[in-house]
């Protein structure tokens, strides 16, 4: 996501910045796996349930990580050239095929700065942040981009407790790279070095002692976490549950506040207890406000490994589904999974936990993953690849129709990712379908590529990103770009969205193919025209209609203009330009301004 130039308080260097469209991605030639004395294993368990009569033997539990899971303890030897030599594979291979996943034992490790490329994650073992503590840094910076920071995507950092070097920790990101369950002893700096073009972000379950200072980021969504002070803001910041947290003061300066988020549940985590791995499950918070970890063990509960299949990215549809239905949870160990077939999520409470990336591609048109209409199904830290074959759906919780109450034990889906296109052809009609009641969707970033491999009007077509028919469904975090018709289109009641940011289609020929019905294009946001109920917090939509210019789009957001269904802090803004929305939602709000990439906001709809 490519961005505009944008104020900060901290001098930039002279001259005027251009804002560059990478038609090429940096794709990086992918070194060989590194494997060695770093990866982990557990000792395999047999599964308590048999298989199928007459079919395949029953899976076992448990097992290796794999090479791509590198865990260090305070004794290894070399952590830096580790880091650095995967950093080096990584830093700039954006649509490449390398997946990798750093576990930290809990201790303490000094002198580090573990910079982090494309598709690495980073976490701490221990039960709290502060169990893994690193003198030195976690750093994502924008060198390999010429100081543009708006292409960091797909890392992550979770579990770690910092003390930075300079008191300040760089985290330089953009789209779809969580930071989780961090305590940072000091500062954190969220824009590049030279204070370039930023366009994150997100911060969950996190303490920075210090002050966050977001300098050049154009948007942020922080929640339940803790922070010292917070800098400035430029277009769209949002808290929700943020001790700390500036105070509501929406349309100038542009923050959006809650006191606390309605509901959350932190996402799973592995860790390790004594030798064994296992999976940390939080347990559900309402109203919540700070970090779930503060006062010691966060509450919840615990599976261990022998319960989950350890799967490896050669594993077939049919063997992820087998270990489903002999009762296993899934863990999917880094790299590129593809499936012929579609896997199913049948039994409650299961958990599919993904670690650095691990990407699931749907052949022949097939949906890579779909969850029953049960209760308390865990989704996360993955990413779903459009593959060449148009999928009419690519991820579904809950089937059509889906209509049990789920309000005591909700589904989650977390870190979980899609993307159509820029790693090669990739198409599907709807991204993510969301049919069960009570879901809550906390961060995801649902992209229809606007650069890489594959991309074009028709090359990469995909006409809705987030379609939600299921009642009482909230979502923390709502990344959603550039697609050909909604990019996201809610049609069930009493809805809500903490945080929403979006991009219109770039490469839209003409003002014909956006056109829809006697509407100048199709709103970022539309509500179903049905609905009695619903409410937004802190919601932007940008339009860059470089291809032609000359495109208009009535609105960012379209909903049913009742009383029950109310927003609060809306904007949209043009890119230099390039296109102008007429208005901000339905026919409220001022038209953007000429070649002035200023917003045009509304405080409160209606």
């Amino acid at each position: 996501m490519p961005s505009s130039p944008t104020p900060s308080p901290t001098p930039e260097p002279s001259g005027v910045r251009r804002r560059s469209l990478l038609g090429a991605a940096a794709a990086a030639p992918v070194l060989a796996s590194l494997a060695g004395a770093g990866s982990a294993s557990a000792a395999p368990a047999a599964s308590t349930t048999a298989g199928p009569a007459g079919g395949p033997r029953a899976l076992p539990g448990g097992g290796d990580l794999g090479p791509n899971v590198i865990v260090f303890d305070p004794s290894t030897a070399n952590i830096q050239g580790r880091l650095d030599e995967i950093f080096k594979q990584q830093e700039s291979a954006q649509f490449g095929t390398g997946r990798y996943a750093l576990l930290f034992k809990p201790g303490t490790y000094s002198g580090l700065n573990a910079q982090l490329g494309f598709y690495t994650s980073i976490a701490g073992l221990g039960l709290s942040p502060d169990d893994t503590t690193i003198n030195g840094d976690v750093t994502v910076d924008a060198g390999w981009f010429d100081g543009n920071a708006t292409q960091n995507f797909w890392r992550s950092a979770e579990n770690l407790a910092l003390v930075p070097v300079s008191g300040t920790n760089r985290w330089a990101v953009s789209q779809a790279a969580p930071f989780r369950r961090m305590h940072v002893r000091g500062g954190l700096n969220l824009a590049p070095d030279g204070y370039g073009w930023a366009s994150g972000g997100y911060i969950a379950d996190s303490r920075i002692d210090g002050t966050v200072g977001p300098y050049s980021q154009q948007q942020w969504y922080t929640r339940d976490s803790s922070v010292g002070g917070w800098l400035n803001a430029v277009w769209n910041m949002v808290f929700s549950g943020v001790e700390g947290a500036p105070a509501q003061s929406f349309p100038e300066p542009p923050y959006t506040t809650l006191e606390t988020t309605p509901v959350s549940r932190e996402k799973p985590f592995l860790y390790l207890d004594g030798d064994e791995y296992r999976v940390f499950l939080p347990e559900k918070r309402t109203n919540a406000r700070g970090v779930s970890w503060g006062n010691g063990t966060p509450r919840g509960t615990s599976l261990p490994l022998a319960q989950f299949h350890v799967a490896k990215p050669d594993d077939s549809a049919a063997t992820l589904n087998q270990a489903l239905e002999e009762g296993l949870h899934l863990l999917l160990t880094p790299g590129i999974y593809h499936l012929d077939r579609t896997v199913e999520v049948n039994r409650a409470g299961t958990v599919v936990l993904g670690l650095g990336y691990a990407t699931l591609i749907p052949d022949n048109g097939v949906t890579a993953l779909k969850v029953a209409d049960v209760d308390g199904v865990r989704l996360a830290g993955f990413l779903v690849d459009a593959g060449p074959v148009n999928s009419a759906t690519l991820l579904e919780v809950g089937p059509e129709g889906a209509s049990a109450d789920h309000s005591a034990n909700p589904t989650t889906v977390q870190d979980v990712f899609v993307r159509i296109g820029g790693a090669g052809p990739g198409k599907a009609t709807t991204s993510l379908v969301v049919n069960s009641r009570h879901t809550i969707v906390d961060h995801t970033w649902v992209w229809r590529a606007d650069h890489g491999d594959g991309v074009g009007w028709e090359t990469n077509r995909a006409d809705y990103g987030v379609v939600v028919n299921g009642d009482d469904v909230l979502i923390t975090g709502l990344f959603v770009e550039h697609f050909n018709k909604y990019d996201v289109q809610w049609n069930g009641e009493r809805g809500r969205t903490v945080f929403f940011q979006n991009e219109k289609a770039y490469d839209a020929p003409d003002q014909a193919a956006i056109q829809n019905g006697s509407i100048k294009g199709y709103a970022a946001y539309k509500v179903g025209d049905d609905v009695t109920e619903h409410e937004g917090w802190g919601l932007g939509s940008y339009c860059y209609y470089n291809v032609n210019p000359s495109i208009v789009q009535h609105h960012g957001f379209a909903a049913p203009n009742r009383s029950g269904v109310r927003f609060h802090g809306l904007l949209v803004v043009s890119l230099g330009g390039n296109g102008q929305y007429e208005c901000v939602i339905n026919d409220t709000g001022s038209p953007t301004s000429g070649t002035d990439t200023v917003p045009s906001k509304v405080v409160q709809y209606p």
